[in-house]
């Protein structure tokens, strides 16, 4: 189950679109949805999805995506990532993602993001 998420943000750090595009449709169901707080609406396909996450690597090049604790209750998947890489003022920099997701069987049915880890401030 995790691994489908797993591979998904591994997908993020890809420098080659079309192999991107690849692991994403490898592990998202044809009609599936993402949504998170930077993207324009409810995205729904892995080509769609795909195009998201390209201009996440445009915009931050050689940052990286890795889920760093994952949990699953009821059969929704709970995932915290960190993205990481160089940050505009050249210092490296993480910021974390939370992710719920929902799968059928190996495939990513629906994923929603939210931008930190829930923390109280």
């Amino acid at each position: 189950m995790a691994n489908s998420i797993e591979t998904f943000f591994e997908a993020w750090g890809m420098a080659d679109d079309v192999a991107r595009a690849v692991a994403i449709a490898s592990v998202y169901a044809d009609d599936g949805t993402y949504a998170d707080p930077r993207s324009p609406d409810v995205l729904t396909g892995p080509a769609a999805i795909a195009e998201y996450v390209n201009m996440f690597s445009e915009n931050a090049p050689g940052w990286t995506a890795k889920v760093v604790k994952s949990d699953t209750v009821a059969g929704v998947i709970r995932a915290t990532v960190a993205f990481g890489g160089t940050g505009p003022d050249g210092n490296e920099m993480v910021q974390h993602g939370q992710y719920v997701a929902d799968l059928d069987g190996n495939k990513i049915t629906r994923m929603v993001g939210f931008v930190g880890t829930g923390a109280p401030e």
